[in-house]
């Protein structure tokens, strides 16, 4: 007996070509064209697969999703939509969507993703275990920008990982956006009213590190002149997101490893087992397996912090995105600073497009956050986009190459940025990211004149 499959779909080609195209792989399809006829048909046929689009009158197709999964939770969706956002795709896969896809639709990929669904219903079918995933539609107050393939695979992730409390690691290039898909994680999923807090595991040594975790009782050491609670007692049943986890030492991932196995720990110096129910998401600029392999980090942890693993690509590998998170980030530094630049010209924005943003998401950031401190009017000008290309024209010539001292390196870039801003040291502190206190030394130390 061949799979049931309905098609819903308000627009009549699109829904006829599909279920053509069904037909002719020998699936038994019927279609709908709105959301009430598509769940009237639901009842009456009881399929395997329901293939929806979002955008249509009467019940749209995510309150259709919740409709079928309410309905029966084995019956798998793939949800086709030509206005694809991150939204509109975490909530999908909150309520269960097998997939998200956008048109118009590449017909290798469906087939591939309606195979997949298929065999993920016969197993559940087999096991008896699956249950459905219940989610309201959350305002998430951060948000993350890119209408990429790559991208839209990271709100399905987040989509899949926010509706439960499984271990997350993020995996990826610094300026990525790792701590950001971590606070989305939170944010849109059953963690929001709870906690989120955040500790990077290269910022304290060992002992203090140890005590931010699990807290103290008075006495255990020279500084503790108190009890003090731990960040795993003050998130409750909300986040930990450890950043940097591949620094963490031995001695603290062994007993980072009992709190994951155990769900208890204690305070250092206490003796009394505290629960543990928070839900830890970790993040790298490194790869841990090869740490595993070359002995660098606990493989048994490893296998615990890898549940779920979600790579954000670096922004080389997404172009397409960029033009989206210049207007993102024009508009948050304009509100910010109290600016108002707001017109990119194609050159400048070709630029942007085609520099290699080592640095990614978070250097595309700063470029334009210096570029809008340096601007007169409301117009983003080439000439104050501080990039680090070496071969812009004035890029020093001794920064050409690769055998460069960084005293040399660093002497060059604050002599541009104080040439640039007519030795405006308020103004270049704040480009620099650094103290004018800090700058009148470096302009002593490098004897730096106007």
């Amino acid at each position: 007996m061949s799979n049931r499959i309905i098609v819903v779909d308000d627009d009549e080609s699109s829904r006829e070509s599909l279920s053509s195209y069904l037909s002719d792989l020998n699936f038994e399809t019927f279609s709908a064209e709105d959301g009430i006829k598509g769940l009237e048909l639901v009842k009456f046929k009881d399929p395997d697969l329901v293939i929806t689009d979002i955008n249509m009158p009467g019940i749209n197709g995510l309150e259709l999703l919740r409709l079928v999964k309410e309905f029966d939770p084995l019956i798998q969706v793939i949800v086709i939509t030509a206005y694809d956002d991150m939204n509109s795709t975490i909530s999908a896969m909150q309520q269960g969507a097998y997939d998200y896809l956008e048109k118009p639709v590449d017909i290798v990929r469906l087939k591939h993703s309606i195979k997949r669904a298929l065999e993920n219903r016969q197993l559940s079918q087999k096991l008896e275990s699956y249950t459905p995933q219940e989610a309201e539609t959350k305002e998430i107050t951060e948000t993350i920008i890119g209408k990429s393939p790559q991208m839209r695979e990271i709100y399905k992730k987040i989509g899949q990982a926010s509706g439960t409390r499984v271990t997350v690691l993020v995996q990826g290039e610094s300026g990525t956006g790792k701590e950001l898909i971590a606070r989305i994680i939170h944010t849109s999923g059953i963690t929001k009213n709870d906690p989120f807090i955040a500790i990077n595991c290269t910022a304290l040594p060992e002992n203090l590190l140890e005590s931010e975790l699990f807290g103290h009782m008075k006495g255990s050491f020279t500084d503790a002149i108190k009890d003090k609670r731990g960040k795993f007692e003050l998130a409750g049943e909300g986040t930990i997101f450890l950043d940097e986890i591949s620094e963490m030492s031995f001695n603290l991932q062994s007993k980072l490893l009992r709190v994951l196995q155990e769900h208890v720990f204690e305070r250092v110096g206490g003796e009394t087992s505290l629960q543990m129910k928070a839900r830890i998401i970790t993040a790298t600029n490194k790869d841990l397996a090869e740490l595993v392999r070359i002995g660098k980090f606990r493989e048994d942890l490893f296998y615990r912090l890898n549940v779920f693993t979600i790579y954000p690509p670096p922004l080389r590998e997404r172009k397409e995105d960029i033009e989206f998170l210049v207007r993102h980030f024009l508009m948050k530094i304009n509100l910010m600073l109290h600016k108002n630049v707001n017109k990119i010209p194609d050159d400048v924005l070709d630029l942007l497009k085609n520099h290699d943003w080592k640095g990614n998401v978070r250097e595309l950031e700063n470029a334009l956050m210096q570029s809008i401190v340096l601007s007169k009017g409301d117009v983003l000008e080439k000439e104050n986009l501080l990039l680090s290309n070496i071969d812009r024209d004035d890029a020093p010539d001794d920064m050409i190459g690769g055998n460069v001292k960084l005293e040399i390196i660093e002497k060059k870039h604050i002599e541009l940025i104080l040439k640039k801003t007519g030795f405006d040291i308020k103004t270049s502190s704040e480009i620099l990211g650094i103290s004018r206190a800090t700058l009148y030394r470096k302009i002593e130390y490098y004897r730096l004149t106007k």
